[in-house]
């Protein structure tokens, strides 16, 4: 796809970029796509996948009690447990606010390793990495922002995300539909969105502007931007993931490079 070449333009030293269909047709790739890069927090929806094997598996339920009292694992996937950005302090009752926050995906991670008896970052490995064949991909750290991965990898769990085999698509249709409608709150990087729309960590693209995506993205378009100049998003409406890894943080660079891309990706694809 020539609309990838664009990459070749950002102000960063390296970076690469594919895009898959649900059938894990890579349609094309431009850059080391074996290159690894840190993901900040891209590991998030790999964090929340693993979450959702979890509840399929029985070791824990979307709606049992998990971090702040009145808070549970769905508050804690959709951002609205009321935790800080990245202090475990409440600031806001549950499901009262959409209030982004790594210390809630950490809390997430605690108290599946409790659940299941493995260390979160092992029940990752062996929930999805390990079956996608993700082998370049690790998680060292926290799981709201701590994986390090690679093109060729993702592009994996994005097709996988499109044409559910380890979760029933029905658990990540579930994921890509907002929960708790209506909420306002900060999106990283982009200011107040009303409502900023959210999933089961995934965030969802909706009517939000200005926004990380295309102006050309379906309201559908659902994935995450990372801190590190990362991002994965799927179009269910164009029936395509794309995802692209930089090795420069995000900043006014990102801002006006990103939406460009992924309309000429649109476009080609189109």
């Amino acid at each position: 796809m020539e609309s990838l070449r664009i990459i070749d333009t950002w102000p960063v030293t390296t970076a690469a970029a594919a895009v898959v269909r649900a059938d894990g047709t890579v349609l094309g790739t431009h850059g080391p796509a074996e290159h690894r890069f840190p993901l900040a927090s891209v590991t998030k929806p790999l964090a929340a996948y693993a979450a959702l094997v979890a509840y399929e598996e029985g070791a824990v339920e979307l709606d049992e009690p998990a971090g702040p009292e009145g808070s549970t694992v769905r508050h804690l996937l959709a951002h609205t447990s009321g935790l800080a950005f990245d202090e475990h302090r409440v600031t806001a009752p549950p499901g009262n606010r959409r209030l982004y926050s790594n210390a809630g995906f950490e809390v997430l991670g605690d108290h599946i390793a409790k659940a299941s008896g493995i260390p979160f970052a092992e029940y990752l490995r062996q929930a999805v990495l390990e079956p996608l064949e993700m082998a370049s991909t690790t998680l060292d750290g926290s799981p709201a922002r701590d994986g390090v991965s690679t093109v060729a990898d993702l592009v994996r769990f994005a097709a996988e995300v499109q044409a559910p085999r380890l979760l029933d698509p029905r658990t990540v249709l579930e994921a890509q539909t907002v929960v708790h409608p209506g909420l306002k709150g900060v999106l990283p990087g982009y200011g107040h969105q009303s409502p900023n729309d959210w999933g089961l960590g995934f965030e969802i693209r909706g009517s939000k502007s200005p926004h990380w995506t295309g102006n050309s993205s379906s309201p559908a378009t659902f994935g995450h931007f990372g801190q590190s100049g990362t991002f994965l998003w799927i179009d269910p409406v164009a029936g395509v993931a794309c995802v692209a890894l930089t090795d420069r943080a995000f900043g006014p660079w990102a801002a006006e490079a990103w939406t460009p891309f992924t309309d000429a990706v649109l476009a080609e694809l189109s």
